[in-house]
């Protein structure tokens, strides 16, 4: 009976410093994501409390759209929610990732079946703990669920360090039951935090390497880590996952001013693969956990927007423009871009592209035009001389 005590208590001790490690981990992440805003606190407080402001102003939707704005009391009791989510993560995650791990060190599961189970668990554990700690409400959007998916790369906004949870506790709405498994393309750093470490790496997600950056200025990327990330996407194809890559390369620390400069890797990653692209937008997330003002929850109303539609863009230029269009105004403004289908489908493309060509085509007419002028009258003067 002793014997049993000590063991009941030993036990006692031990889950109690897994909680107090998983609190620890939980406020790690928010220290993670807080990085690059200490890194331009200073520099950006001004200018960005003076665009919120000239937002506010200019935008007569806004009271509609962020008619959720969270009191003291709620934002207090919201935050906590969060941290608990955050907490409960932290400890299900190496729980149930564990056995996953074993048996594939003990060779009993391939790699790729490692991989694709351990993305399961990160889908069932944010689902199953975001309805057990409602601390947030998420809209999603979505067609049609497709039978048989066609293999695509998915481009998406990012606006909070929620968005992984977000859209893994919504993945089974958004695309569906039958979708194929998804490699993420992340920031190399967040490994870090051993607990995004251990999911980003068991679920066989793609890092990249970039020099740590403050929320909104430039990428700077290791040219070899992007050779390897090319590697990495094709194996990926090849064995049956879609890629998912963020084409703002960073959290946007204005989501209400619209997308950040975005890079054109997923239409590198598409024309590599011959695959096509489809649209992912996230809007309201930053109001749980903003890139630069961290855990000041202000809201809790979000949207999950999945597009139809998947294409095989010809050009950059192309694909950037349809992204910023129709990701970067569901992303701003929680609405759908004017002519969104001929968008999706490219003809409002072809459409600006004609305009723009008939543009240049009447100014070099204008300037030939001047030209023949200037060079009659300049013939004309000759003569009488």
């Amino acid at each position: 009976m002793t014997i049993l005590r000590r063991k009941s208590s030993n036990c006692l001790w031990f889950v109690l410093a897994i909680a107090f490690a998983s609190v620890a981990n939980g406020f790690s992440l928010q220290q993670l994501a807080s990085r690059r805003m200490q890194l331009c606190k200073t520099k950006h407080a001004t200018t960005t409390n003076v665009l919120s402001a000239a937002a506010v102003i200019e935008d007569s939707t806004a009271a509609t759209r962020y008619d959720d704005q969270l009191g003291p009391m709620a934002s207090a009791l919201t935050k906590i929610g969060m941290m608990s989510f955050i907490t409960s993560m932290c400890i299900a995650l190496p729980v149930t990732l564990f056995p996953l791990w074993a048996l594939y060190k003990m060779k009993l599961l391939s790699r790729v079946k490692k991989e694709q189970y351990a993305l399961k668990v990160g889908q069932f554990c944010s689902r199953w703990l975001m309805r057990l700690i409602p601390f947030c409400n998420v809209k999603v959007t979505a067609p049609p669920l497709e039978s048989s998916p066609e293999p695509s790369i998915w481009a998406c906004n990012h606006v909070s360090a929620l968005d992984i949870f977000i859209l893994l506790a919504n993945d089974l709405k958004a695309r569906g039951k039958k979708k194929r498994p998804i490699k993420i393309v992340y920031w190399k750093q967040l490994e870090d935090n051993p607990v995004t470490k251990l999911l980003f790496t068991q679920c066989g997600f793609i890092p990249v390497e970039m020099t740590a950056n403050a929320a909104g200025e430039s990428n700077d990327y290791d040219m070899k880590s992007f050779k390897l990330l090319l590697k990495e996407a094709k194996k990926a194809f090849t064995e049956g996952f879609d890629v998912g890559i963020l084409p703002e390369g960073q959290l946007n620390p204005t989501p209400e001013q619209g997308l950040l400069p975005c890079f054109s890797g997923a239409f590198t990653l598409a024309k590599m693969s011959k695959r096509p692209i489809r649209f992912m937008a996230l809007q309201g997330t930053h109001r749980l956990w903003h890139a630069t003002q961290g855990m000041n929850c202000t809201g809790r109303n979000m949207q999950v927007r999945v597009y139809d539609e998947g294409r095989k863009y010809k050009t950059a230029d192309e694909f950037l423009a349809t992204f910023e269009a129709v990701v970067g105004e569901f992303g701003t403004h929680g609405q759908e871009v004017k002519n969104l289908s001929a968008w999706l489908d490219g003809s409002h493309w072809k459409q600006l592209q004609q305009q723009k060509t008939e543009e240049e085509r009447a100014v070099k007419q204008k300037e030939e035009i001047k030209t023949a002028i200037g060079a009659a009258d300049e013939t004309s003067s000759n003569d009488k001389a």
